[in-house]
């Protein structure tokens, strides 16, 4: 009897289901429409549903039919005033330097999963050359390399190449910085203040090694000068960069270097005290700004694209110095003048800071001279000794990520007191 009672309970269940579904919904708002089921986007393959909302989220461009299409891909906005801004000019320059080649961008990319996605969205549009340049885009360019054999894609400043069609790309700012330090460290003794500060970024080898070079060349003209240190763990955020910077210059600091996009050091610095900017020739604007430090990437661009066309460009490892003519120091390079916060630094110093830059664009000093011993770090250990000099590994690694760096970059020089950065 109760397998019956049972029957009888589920014909009274199935009968209400049924009435409530013949009753007419209410008419809901226009609005709420797309909120209804879409079978067909549910059925897609994940890679491309990802895709679709890659290309409505960041507006994939199309290519040129009958041109050489190249995209660059920017982890900020492309007018940041920094970085992006440094590549953008760098893309301009390769399309009116290049015949026939057209290049577009997308901006504003987040490291990761949407990163991946637009790369593999420009790829399936027809993109010849494919140029990625923020240190999280390492990975998501390698996998997009590997679908698409037939796409040159070159990562900017990671570790990363097949040998075929990913390369890795970028250049020794360390010069600069080391330069920067110099300079740095001449106006803080004239200054009377031998305190300095440093925003960096992410706890990476390229952030520590930069750090480091511009502390070396503090040491040139400040041998009593310090350097503290700000990690604030983005590459472009302007409220968390001024903050920054404010921290320091409160902290004491008379000179604050950034290794991230925009120009707040300079924008930040109070009365009497400088800003060191970074990457773009354009940011340094205000009479506070001592120099920048920033990249020229337009040359550079304009030979692997050319390459590229030709079919003799190969993945590999490319890592230029000052001579390439793709690094500058506002300020000292031909045709620019000086920023107000030079004038009154001793001579020695001055000429020091220029003979040195004629010896990197020369080709006479380069990375490996800016990184010779004898070096010491904070904790006293020596690093290397006199007439040691590091090497390319030791610049790019550490060994806790598993490089087989044998003096690697996880120390600070003596006169930053900052502890190391803890590492993920």
């Amino acid at each position: 009897m109760k397998r019956f009672a049972w029957i009888g309970l589920l014909i009274l269940i199935l009968a209400l289901i049924s009435a409530c579904a013949a009753t007419p919904a209410p008419e809901q708002p226009a609005a709420e429409e797309p909120a209804a089921e879409q079978p067909a986007a549910e059925e897609a393959a994940p890679a491309e549903e990802a895709a679709t909302e890659a290309e409505g989220k960041y507006q994939i461009p199309a290519i040129e039919d009958g041109k050489y299409n190249v995209a660059f891909v920017y982890v900020g906005p492309h007018d940041d005033g920094g970085w992006s801004q440094a590549h953008d000019v760098g893309r301009i320059y390769v399309e009116e330097n290049v015949d026939n080649v057209h290049t577009a961008y997308v901006e504003n990319v987040a490291e990761g999963a949407d990163a991946e996605q637009v790369i593999r969205s420009l790829a399936r549009k027809g993109f010849d050359v494919i140029f990625t340049t923020s240190f999280g885009f390492m990975d998501a360019s390698e996998v997009v390399a590997e679908e698409f054999p037939d796409v040159d894609i070159i990562h900017i400043s990671g570790y990363k190449a097949n040998g075929e069609n990913f390369g890795n790309l970028m250049g020794a700012m360390e010069d600069i910085k080391y330069l920067a330090g110099m300079l740095a460290g001449s106006r803080a003794k004239v200054d009377g203040n031998p305190k300095l500060g440093y925003i960096a970024t992410f706890p990476i080898p390229e952030e520590l090694r930069l750090g480091n070079a511009f502390a070396l060349g503090v040491a040139k003209t400040c041998p009593d000068c310090t350097i503290d240190v700000r990690w604030i763990y983005t590459w472009h955020d302007p409220i968390l960069e001024k903050e920054a910077a404010a921290s320091l210059f409160d902290g004491g600091a008379q000179v604050v270097m950034t290794g991230a996009d925009t120009p707040a050091p300079a924008e930040a610095a109070p009365g009497g005290k400088w800003g060191i900017t970074y990457d773009y020739s354009g940011n340094c604007t205000v009479d506070a700004c001592l120099t920048s430090m920033y990249w020229n990437w337009g040359p550079i661009y304009t030979d692997i694209v050319e390459k590229s066309r030709e079919g003799t460009w190969k993945g590999g490892w490319e890592y230029f110095d000052a001579d390439s003519g793709g690094l500058g120091l506002y300020g000292f390079m031909e045709g620019e003048t000086p920023q107000p916060g030079v004038e009154g630094l001793p001579e020695e110093d001055l000429a020091l800071i220029k003979d040195t830059l004629a010896k990197m664009l020369a080709g006479e000093f380069d990375r490996f001279d800016v990184f010779s011993g004898p070096i010491t770090d904070n904790q006293g250990n020596v690093v290397l000794e006199e007439g040691e000099k590091l090497e390319q590994l030791d610049l790019d690694g550490f060994s806790q990520f598993g490089s087989e760096c044998k003096t690697c970059m996880y120390w600070w020089n003596e006169n930053i007191t900052a502890e190391l950065p803890e590492l993920e």
